[in-house]
């Protein structure tokens, strides 16, 4: 089973494709800088793209409109 469900993160933004537009943000600022909005052992992913994921779901990172 996939962590965190599409149906939980779909409750947290509109459309699938503004989902992945956030996510594909989010994993190159993790990428770049390397700072993470949980602690490392709090992630159930090990890859930022997961990682990212969790964030949303947990209301980590929020859209401006």
């Amino acid at each position: 089973m996939i962590h965190p469900s599409i149906d939980k993160l779909l409750t947290k933004v509109e459309s699938k494709f503004l989902l992945v537009n956030l996510v594909s943000k989010r994993v190159a600022e993790i990428e770049e800088t390397g700072l993470y909005q949980m602690k490392e052992n709090e992630y159930k992913s090990a890859k930022p793209i997961g990682r990212a994921l969790e964030e949303i779901a947990n209301d980590l990172i929020h859209i401006k409109e």
